[in-house]
């Protein structure tokens, strides 16, 4: 796969940094920059987070960040692996999150037509 393969949007299932689960569903975005890089957004409710990352060898890595419901802005890194072109399983951590868990996410392609629909 190259990085051009990846561009396009992803149904979410994840699981919050706190080992409770499945806990929520929303769209993760992956578009390119001028430089090739990775930028995503997550749309998680009316909840938005962005990030930038690189890929390689399957792997992508994004550092992201959001600004909390107080006004804090959080930060971490998210981690997926590519089970095949439409498939990722992933795992991410906060800095301020429970250092005894990671959260996860498992995201599978939208094909356009039915993004657009």
């Amino acid at each position: 796969m190259t990085t051009q393969d990846l561009v396009g949007n992803y149904a979410v299932e994840g699981g919050n940094q706190d080992g409770n689960g499945i806990s929520y569903h929303g769209v993760l975005t992956l578009s390119l920059d001028e430089n090739n890089r990775i930028v995503a957004k997550w749309i998680i409710g009316d909840h938005i987070q962005k990030g930038t990352g690189f890929f390689k060898d399957d792997i992508l890595v994004i550092n992201f960040n959001y600004e909390g419901d107080e006004g804090k802005v959080y930060k971490g890194v998210a981690v997926y692996r590519f089970i095949n072109p439409n498939t990722l399983d992933g795992f991410w951590s906060e800095k301020h999150g429970n250092p005894l868990f990671l959260g996860s996410e498992y995201c599978v392609r939208i094909p356009a037509s039915e993004f657009l629909n």
